[in-house]
């Protein structure tokens, strides 16, 4: 089955060339002249199809979109280095600088958190303001999670030295695992990840803290909270709200994955919270 005669309406997609870094697809919407630019970041384990189909055309009226699949999940960036945020942060970064853009709105959903956060730490000059779904400041708090976190780690140690029927057997239980929730395009999309960067993606994420620096963030930020999450608790959300001078929460009644099935309730306050954080950095601006 191909993507074309399976997928859900998607906005027009291409593979760009980041100089020095490698080749990354994404997908686009021009929005209306000098609109806003929004660079929407993934979750762990999806691509940016997965994550944002249901938005890429409500956003689209508003706003410029740009949304690309990370290192080694779909059809993201390869490379031979071990995976870490701050280089998909650098990604960004060096894909504004690929098509001309100043500045941009990063807006980043659960792993896309940590990106959006390091996008503007490693490149507050580029950053207009942040919305940031589904998120936290911090992933691994307790013991149990340390230790499932680094044990990702050592998977995709593993995953390298093993013979390729041990990835090929990773990625069947996986998909298996999510063949009830998502349609044959959304697995396809998914068996194109680099299920040894997946993993190594995981040990990122646990070791992700923003602890230190999350209060200086001095752009206007808009922190959509997932009321009924169980895999980023809902406290978490709130306490990287909390850190944060003046932002402001935008409330969604749905699990982690809202932004697909709630899409009716999500997408509408994803809208809102981009057009506050635009219209917040447009004042700003001009004072």
């Amino acid at each position: 089955m191909t993507e074309q005669s399976a997928a859900p309406p998607l906005p027009p997609g291409r593979y760009v060339d980041l100089p020095g870094r490698g080749t990354t697809f994404i997908r686009e919407v021009p929005g209306p002249p000098g609109a806003p630019v929004l660079v929407l970041l993934h979750g762990w384990t999806a691509t940016a199809d997965i994550n944002w189909f249901p938005s890429f055309a409500a956003l689209g009226r508003r706003f410029r979109v740009i949304a690309l699949d990370h290192r080694g999940h779909g059809r993201g960036l390869s490379s031979a280095a071990p995976f870490r945020l701050r280089d998909c942060a650098d990604d960004v970064a060096a894909l504004a600088d690929e098509l001309g853009i100043a500045s941009v709105i990063p807006v980043g959903y659960s792993m896309g958190g940590p990106v959006a956060q390091l996008v503007w730490h490693r490149h507050p000059e580029r950053v207009q303001g942040l919305v940031l779904c589904a998120t936290a400041k911090r992933f691994a708090t307790s013991r149990d999670e340390r230790l499932m976190f680094y044990g990702m780690g050592a998977l995709a140690r593993a995953s390298r030295l093993s013979p390729a029927m041990l990835r090929d057997r990773l990625s069947g239980v996986y998909l298996a695992r999510r063949a009830r929730r998502y349609d044959d395009w959304a697995m396809e999309q998914l068996s194109r990840h680099d299920w040894t960067k997946i993993l190594e993606a995981g040990q990122a994420i646990g070791r992700f803290s923003s602890r230190e620096w999350v209060g200086d963030i001095d752009v206007p930020v808009a922190v959509v909270i997932t009321m009924g999450d169980r895999v980023v608790p809902l406290q978490r959300q709130i306490r990287l709200f909390e850190s944060i001078p003046a932002a402001k929460a935008f409330r969604v009644d749905g699990d982690h994955d809202a932004c697909v099935i709630n899409a009716e309730r999500f997408v509408p306050t994803l809208v809102s919270a981009c057009t506050y954080v635009a219209e917040q950095a447009r004042v700003a601006a001009a004072g």
